[in-house]
């Protein structure tokens, strides 16, 4: 289905865009749990192997939210517009050349896996894993860059529902093949871990198929012929400007999290379990959120196209609240059962009491932090990438590490935890007022222009 998002309801139109993406990023997750849960039962050396894989596999997934982030914002603005043909015709030019990209750094980034894990720390009872492992994702990451693109150009039109659908039905594949292809079953072989690459593999694959049949078939938003290479390389480079900062931007979160999770270590092993236990939970009370951070750029790009700056600032302004409405419910919840949660995780006194502490402290800057991405997301949608960049670089860099550093200093992992709430509210007073004063000069632009 796709939704109207020049007219109508603001909020019914947002809604009925979130809710099928929160069932698709909660198939996402659901699909790293899956790897991570059928692999552990090969071996602890396996296991490791895979943790081993993240800031790689990582730096290619943030490659991917950049290119979606730049392909939904430059096609909402041309529908917009209403330069329907330019917007099928980006849509062809950005898949190809994000095909031929992602088919360039596989090839490359496969040749240099050992020494490129070893500059990681891995040592050699593991790099056979790793090998295994990468040298049959990287060619699955190829279909994997194919769906999240096809999926935000489908979001830039106003369809959410199949974007949702695809990802459902990447996870549910691949959550079927694991266990086949990891352990065999009659005729199949047991490849171990590289069964759970396979696994991704032909799971992306199929999917990567069904979505590009399904915009060039079903959705007709494809078109069969290239105009010219110069004109294809100039809409890539137009999805570029505004996907590469966002994929920047999104490369520092890990960044962040691992400068303070050493921090964290200081207080040993309980507190890193802890820490590690608070940021899953955190992905998960904010995954509503995350999701109005995928719907609410097509809505702004193609209002922003159209000239209807107060319909996005309306929506901004909507979505804010909401925000902070939303995660103040969350807040009361996790507060409620606050014990509870910790004993689900560990049976340790200590982990459970620090799991506990971090449930009564960090969600409280949730909201705040839902303001953050969510302005960030909005200057992508109003073609600011550099500005949204700009928000990350002073949130991680400026106020959350430098907070939680100073907060442990003074006062344990008691006062880290009050350290990220506070910078939290500031990026979000901050980020708010940037974005509002924005879209201030934008309607003072129209008005002037006018007149």
């Amino acid at each position: 289905m796709r939704a109207n998002l020049l007219t109508g309801n603001i909020t019914a139109t947002l809604v009925r865009m979130t809710v099928p993406m929160v069932f698709g990023i909660v198939s996402l997750m659901l699909f790293n749990l899956v790897d991570s849960y059928f692999v552990s039962q090969l071996g602890t050396d396996e296991l490791a192997a895979l943790g081993f894989t993240f800031p790689v596999s990582f730096a290619v997934i943030s490659l991917s939210i950049g290119l979606s982030v730049g392909t939904s914002a430059t096609l909402g603005k041309l529908i917009g517009a209403g330069e329907h043909q330019q917007a099928k015709q980006l849509t062809t030019d950005n898949l190809l050349l994000t095909s031929l990209l992602m088919l360039l750094v596989s090839s490359v980034v496969t040749q240099f896996i050992e020494p490129l894990f070893r500059l990681l720390g891995a040592g050699d009872s593991l790099l056979p894993f790793i090998d295994a492992y990468m040298s049959v994702w990287f060619v699955g990451a190829v279909f994997y860059v194919i769906i999240m693109v096809s999926n935000s150009s489908l979001r830039a039109y106003g369809d959410t529902t199949t974007p949702g659908v695809i990802m459902a039905f990447s996870a549910i594949l691949n959550g079927l093949l694991d266990p086949l292809l990891i352990f065999g079953w009659g005729p199949v072989p047991a490849y171990g871990i590289e069964g759970a690459a396979i696994a991704s593999l032909l799971a992306w694959g199929l999917t990567a198929t069904l979505a590009v049949l399904n915009l060039l078939l079903r959705k007709r938003l494809l078109l069969l012929t290239i105009v010219s290479w110069s004109n294809c390389i100039s809409h890539w480079l137009m999805v570029m400007r505004i996907g590469f900062p966002a994929a920047l931007s999104n490369m520092m979160t890990p960044l962040a999290a691992a400068i303070m999770t050493a921090v964290v270590a200081e207080h040993g092993a309980e507190a890193v379990a802890a820490f590690g236990v608070g940021s899953r939970l955190e992905s998960l009370a904010l995954i509503v959120n995350l999701a109005l951070s995928m719907t609410l750029p097509p809505f702004l790009s193609q209002n922003f196209g159209r000239g209807n700056i107060q319909r996005v600032s309306q929506a901004y302004l909507g979505a804010m609240k909401f925000a902070l409405a939303w995660q103040g419910v969350v807040y009361l919840f996790l507060w409620s059962f606050g014990s509870g949660i910790g004993n689900l995780f560990s049976d340790k006194e200590q982990v459970v009491e620090l799991i506990g502490l971090w449930i009564m402290i960090v969600p409280i800057g949730f909201g705040f932090q839902a303001v953050t991405f969510l302005s960030a997301s909005s200057f992508n949608a109003l073609h600011q990438p550099f500005r949204a960049m700009r928000i990350s670089v002073f949130r991680l860099f400026i106020l959350y590490v430098p907070f939680g550093c100073a907060g442990n200093y003074l006062m344990g992992l008691e006062g880290m935890f009050y350290g990220f709430v506070l910078a939290n509210m500031l990026t979000a007073g901050l980020a708010f007022f940037w974005v509002r004063k924005h879209l201030a000069g934008l309607q003072s632009q129209q008005v002037s222009e006018s007149s």
